[in-house]
């Protein structure tokens, strides 16, 4: 790269290309450097800190996976929107294990702009989970759960932890209809019944 081009939107595309190929914790100030060509004081022309860099890419996973989530829930609803949100949100980690592994830290408080991109994300699982009959905090811990199931799937699958010969399509399509069967068994909420347990256990 002519060192003419470069800016901060380069600095990050490089770094978003750099975390998916060697990992987000392998990713340094150095390392992106070095790949750019230039010395590591020059980063900090684009980018204050690594941190900095840490923020940027996790906006960018969380848009991208904004991006993928609602274009695969446009005309769906039900178990059909939930499978389709659940595949494009594992086809995004898969590709881009380093902008996933990016996104999934809380924002900071005070950041509107990452907080707002992370509730987009949660949005579109809030509006699908809609179809079951949950909102509020239902729908919230319902989120939680699927993001959950969906994280355990992916890092189990980039760890070569599935040694079936079962297609790992198939396996997620199971694993979240099974999810859904639960949503709706008997119109009594999730939360609800949790509640009661510790009640009855308190």
């Amino acid at each position: 790269m002519a060192r003419g081009t470069l800016n901060a939107a380069a600095v990050v595309d490089a770094a978003a290309e750099l975390c998916d190929d060697c990992g987000l914790s392998q990713l340094t100030l150095a390392r992106l450097a070095n790949e750019l060509g230039i010395k590591p004081p020059s980063l900090h022309k684009h980018i204050e800190c690594l941190g900095t860099l840490h923020r940027e890419l996790a906006l960018r996973g969380l848009r991208e996976a904004n991006r993928r989530m609602t274009r695969a829930a446009i005309g769906r609803s039900g178990d059909d929107a939930l499978l389709a949100v659940a595949r494009a949100y594992r086809e995004f980690a898969s590709e881009h294990p380093g902008l996933y592994a990016a996104s999934l830290r809380a924002p900071e408080a005070k950041d509107a702009e990452w907080t707002r991109a992370a509730a987009e994300v949660v949005g579109i699982a809030v509006a699908v989970l809609e179809a079951y009959g949950l909102t509020g905090n239902d729908a919230l811990h319902a989120t939680r759960a699927v993001r959950a199931i969906i994280h355990g799937f992916v890092s189990l699958e980039a760890a070569g932890g599935f040694g079936s010969t079962l297609k790992l399509e198939e396996s997620l399509d199971h694993l979240v209809l099974t999810f859904a069967h639960g949503l709706r068994a008997d119109g009594v909420s999730a939360a609800a019944k949790a509640a009661r347990l510790r009640k009855r256990n308190s």
